[in-house]
């Protein structure tokens, strides 16, 4: 079935993208965690809290001996990566970050972690879409952060396996100076002004991202998030048209005019213009298409043979803290734990009103939707968008 989120006015939250882009320690003894899990002290490849496992204290130590942190697919722009990594290098400055193929989608994370197992290279966590998680549970170590109340019981895994961290709006980003009127909506982009223009960011059965805009193009033919075929054949019409690109979008392809239209989340997009400052593309600009929006929350995950498990766990409390979750809002992504901000007084008021309120009809696919809908997506994606 459909899952929706709730907040505010959907046309409130449009209005302000279109807008943006013009510790306490415990003892060293094992103890028992909330989900009543034991963890030897130590040993943070098995710890499932930091309360569990020493304290946050004992975590921090932990985490300056490994001295590393291995991420992946987190470019710079996404979401503000940029500054939350830096960030947490300024706050930890014995940890060094190692980042990791950038452009890459959920299933190169999936990818690294299977073939670099057992290496110093692997990566130690996640930020990965919903359909390909839940092909690979496997490799996730459940792992409870500090303020784990704050997150929706429906967006984590109760057993601490996943939980969401960011979404925004499926959108279309566009070269003003190329693209003369704006596109209102998928159907748009099936017009000859966009022969040869319009961009998705990779391979829809590997890439979350790529997934969601055929589910943003099935949910406005008649399809539904249990019914993503109208989505496949629209890409079929757009691809017929001749006004798909096989190209990777990046900042760089949008700068150099070589994708014109670009559909993707709306917290990238407006990074691709002019918020981007002097890298961004001031005539870039930013379209929520009317009618339902469409969203899909990534997940963190720790790799459960994450070499540095540790840094792996201070990273999530990391991410999770309010500071981080301002930066994902400064972004245009809304955080997992913005409800509990704004009740708890930790959000930053100035940015969410510059963002504007999460929308009030939010559509995104269930895990079990998400899982059926790639299945689908594998069958049928290439014989169709050929």
């Amino acid at each position: 079935m459909l899952s929706k989120r709730s907040s505010a006015g959907i046309a409130l939250a449009a209005a302000a993208l279109a807008a943006l882009t013009g510790c306490s320690t415990t003892s060293s003894a094992a103890t028992t965690d909330s989900s009543g899990s034991a963890s030897a002290s130590g040993d943070w490849s098995t710890a499932t809290s930091a309360s569990s496992n020493g304290g946050m204290d004992a975590l921090v130590k932990a985490a300056d001996k490994e001295g590393q942190l291995n991420v992946i697919t987190l470019p710079p722009s996404w979401a503000n990566y940029g500054k939350i990594i830096a960030g947490f290098e300024k706050k930890y400055p014995g940890i060094t970050i190692n980042s990791a193929n950038p452009n890459g989608s959920s299933a190169d994370e999936v990818s690294a972690a299977k073939s670099q197992k057992g290496q110093s290279t692997a990566p130690d966590v996640f930020d990965i879409g919903t359909a390909v998680l839940s092909q690979n549970l496997d490799l996730v170590a459940p792992y409870k952060v500090a303020n784990w109340a704050d997150i929706p019981t429906a967006d984590k895994a109760a057993d601490g396996g996943w939980y969401y961290d960011y979404t925004g709006l499926m959108s279309i980003g566009y070269d003003s100076s190329v693209i003369k009127t704006a596109p209102k909506s998928m159907k748009s982009l099936l017009g000859s002004a966009y022969k040869g223009k319009v961009a998705i960011k990779g391979d829809p059965t590997q890439a979350n991202e790529a997934a969601s805009a055929v589910y943003l193009a099935a949910l406005e033919n008649g399809g539904s998030a249990k019914d993503i075929q109208p989505g496949i054949d629209y890409f079929g019409k757009l691809k017929a048209a001749g006004n798909m690109l096989n190209v990777l979008p990046t900042q760089a392809t949008v700068n150099s005019g070589e994708t014109p239209v670009v559909v993707q989340w709306s917290y990238n997009n407006l990074a691709w213009g002019p918020a981007g400052g002097s890298a961004g593309n001031p005539n870039w600009k930013t379209v929520i298409p009317k009618g339902t929006a469409l969203g899909s929350y990534y997940n963190q995950a720790i790799n459960v043979d994450a070499p540095h498990p540790a840094a792996a766990r201070l990273w999530e409390e990391y991410i999770y803290s309010p500071k981080v979750q301002n930066l994902y809002l400064a972004s245009g992504a809304y955080p997992a734990t913005l409800a509990a901000m704004e009740k708890n007084g930790t959000v930053d008021k100035a940015v969410l009103a510059k963002v504007g309120d999460a929308p009030k009809s939010l559509v995104q696919l269930s895990s079990t939707e998400a899982a059926t809908a790639a299945t689908l997506l594998t069958s049928k994606w290439s014989s169709t968008v050929r």
